[in-house]
């Protein structure tokens, strides 16, 4: 009885602490403009299943998708032994799935052993890579600090969760056999049986009673722990990639989004039919994340940080300080910024933000950077979670040409001929007197 109190204060004051920074996160996000998902809900639906459940685009990378693999198989799969440590706690059984299940739950839990094995290892692979390999992608600029020890931490958290299951399965292993009037029968857990179970032969039974709640409580406040540090961490992309790949684009890659009152005037000045009515926005792109989209802001939240899209971008690989890494983790960390310093208001009549902080995404974000993009779509054909890195770099780009008249001097000409000759090249006739031939 005494235990469930204290079990269900622990959980409800962890819960009650993650919710109000999750709840910061969906503020956040809600700080960009609503954007209603275009396409069919079955193509959506299918690139969720695909891309978040079925991590299709990790494997592009076989070793590390492989390893990858399995600490999500095993993530998935342990979540059924926390679900009954959350029932057992909660109302002072031992074990309950295992008199529900029958022959089933054996079967079960060693999946979960072999696979929490395999993490283990895959957990070592990783810290290998990250900080002895040191592979080149996970040391760039935008990762030193905080964004490093983020992954080591989850690394590490890892380690103990896995441990903390063989020696929870193990000691319940060996006191199935001394105690059976209290820990019943289960069935033989064959990993922890063959390893942790050795280690109680000359241990007293109270202090094996002992290391099994100790572990059994590790292993429940482990996971805990996980979800508290969630929201602060990039391994929030475990929840977020489901709804940003169900919200990602479906639109070719390369097809660029006109601006619709652009587009419009220009209708009229080549004669085709347009909507005189239609009125001129305040400004043009984006200056702020509240002038992006908020799909735009979700996946920036979803971002796993794996250095993919940097990896490929010509721009970052001859030398150019462009990194679309870093450009979502920017639009993350304003978003954030705002919502924690409390730095915008919101109009009630018409609904718009005003930022009040003094401060834009180009205090983050250099011209430098932003102008180095080839718009290749390289960096969105690797992302593994179907970011679009390259739509916030166009929109910062268009706020910065249309609204402060700038851009590289080397593309004053182009914007010129454009404006004069609708074509980029400087041309002494109207480019459409080839039709009257």
């Amino acid at each position: 009885m005494i235990q469930s109190i204290v079990f269900i204060l622990i959980t409800g004051g962890i819960l009650s602490f993650s919710w109000k920074r999750y709840a910061q996160i969906y503020q956040a996000i809600k700080l960009g403009k609503p954007n209603l998902p275009e396409g069919s809900v079955g193509m959506r639906t299918k690139n969720m299943i695909l891309f978040a459940l079925g991590q299709r685009k990790m494997f592009t990378k076989p070793i590390s998708g492989i390893f990858h693999f399995f600490i999500y198989a095993a993530f998935l799969l342990t979540q059924i032994e926390f679900l009954e440590i959350f029932m057992d706690g909660l109302f002072g059984h031992h074990r309950l799935f295992a008199r529900k299940l029958g022959f089933v739950y054996p079967l079960a839990i060693n999946i979960i052993e072999i696979l929490s094995l395999l993490a283990l290892i895959a957990t070592a692979v990783f810290l290998l890579r990250r900080n002895i390999l040191k592979v080149k992608r996970f040391h760039k600029p935008e990762l030193k600090g905080w964004p490093f020890m983020d992954a080591n931490i989850i690394l590490m958290g890892e380690i103990v969760l896995v441990i903390s299951i063989f020696m929870m399965n193990g000691a319940d292993q060996y006191l199935q056999q001394v105690k059976p009037e209290t820990y019943h029968s289960t069935g033989v857990f064959y990993l922890s049986a063959s390893t942790t179970m050795q280690f109680f032969n000359h241990l007293a039974i109270d202090w094996i009673v002992f290391i099994e709640r100790l572990f059994w409580w590790t292993h429940y406040l482990v996971v805990l722990g996980f979800i508290a540090y969630l929201p602060y961490s990039k391994h929030l992309h475990i929840f977020l990639a489901f709804p940003s790949s169900y919200y990602s684009d479906l639109s070719p890659r390369g097809e660029l989004q006109n601006i619709p009152y652009i587009q419009n005037e220009v209708k009229g000045m080549l004669g085709l039919q347009n909507d005189p009515n239609m009125e001129a926005p305040e400004s043009f792109g984006a200056k702020d994340v509240h002038e992006l989209s908020q799909q735009t802001i979700l996946q920036a939240f979803s971002c796993t940080e794996c250095g993919r899209c940097t990896a490929v971008c010509p721009a970052n690989i001859t030398g150019k300080i462009l990194s679309p890494r870093k450009i979502v983790m920017d639009i993350r960390d304003r978003a954030e910024e705002l919502v924690r310093s409390n730095s915008f208001k919101v109009n009630e009549e018409t609904q718009s933000i005003e930022i009040t902080d003094g401060s834009s995404l180009f205090d983050k974000i250099t011209k430098e950077e932003l102008y180095a993009c080839t718009t290749c779509n390289a960096c969105v054909e690797a992302c593994p979670v179907l970011i679009n890195p390259l739509k916030p770099i166009l929109e910062l780009r268009r706020y910065d040409i249309l609204m402060n008249s700038g851009g590289p001097a080397e593309w004053l000409p182009m914007f010129n001929s454009l404006e004069n000759n609708q074509a980029v090249w400087a041309m002494s006739e109207n480019r459409t007197n080839w039709i009257n031939n």
